[in-house]
């Protein structure tokens, strides 16, 4: 129960946190607000299965670049996967993905009104790789996911999940209007949270 209400009282300081979103000039610091607002982002792959080889395959998948609260984000997208998935499957095959994120998933573009579509309800496009992380990796992707998706803990053991991450290379920010803003890997991995 001590667990649940910690849990609880970090999410709600990221949600408190999702109110003061940063400047539209200031695209790397948004990139990464945005990224460590979502629990989940909208994964596409290339896909390998039978009927639909080589066209663009979406799925959702929970994501988490550190704990919920502010100042504690990575900025690195990890993600428990298992092989026995259908976008895993195509990613063994071709790792190239897309990632998108966005504060429509949060109480921000809600209390103001903002259609998803709206470019003022900010989402994220990453572009890169998914790569399986190494046994030290593997420490930091499990605190980071399993601190805000704690039900993980109890995924069957026999679906041989493992810790992966989005290995970005790059990065569109769709902020305000304008068009999209392109931010370097390095500008967003610069960016202190």
């Amino acid at each position: 129960m001590a667990g649940l209400l910690l849990l609880c009282a970090a999410s709600g300081l990221l949600l408190v946190a999702v109110g003061a979103i940063p400047p539209p000039e200031d695209a790397a610091r948004m990139a990464r607000f945005v990224l460590h607002s979502c629990d989940w982002g909208a994964l596409a792959t290339l896909s390998a299965q039978e009927g639909l080889r080589g066209r663009p395959f979406a799925n959702i998948f929970s994501l988490s670049d550190g704990p919920p609260g502010p100042r504690s984000g990575s900025g690195v997208p990890y993600l428990y996967l298992t092989d026995m998935e259908i976008s895993v499957q195509d990613l063994e095959i071709n790792s190239n993905a897309s990632l998108t994120v966005s504060l429509a998933q949060t109480p921000y573009c809600r209390k103001h009104r903002y259609d998803p579509q709206n470019p003022l309800c900010a989402h994220i496009i990453f572009v890169g790789s998914i790569v399986k992380v190494n046994d030290s990796e593997a420490v930091l992707a499990k605190k980071a996911l399993f601190s805000r998706h704690p039900e993980m803990e109890t995924w069957p053991k026999d679906h041989n999940w493992f810790f992966a991450k989005f290995n970005i290379t790059n990065i569109w920010v769709l902020d305000y209007f304008g068009g999209l803003k392109i931010v370097t890997p390095e500008e967003y991995y610069s960016v202190k949270p």
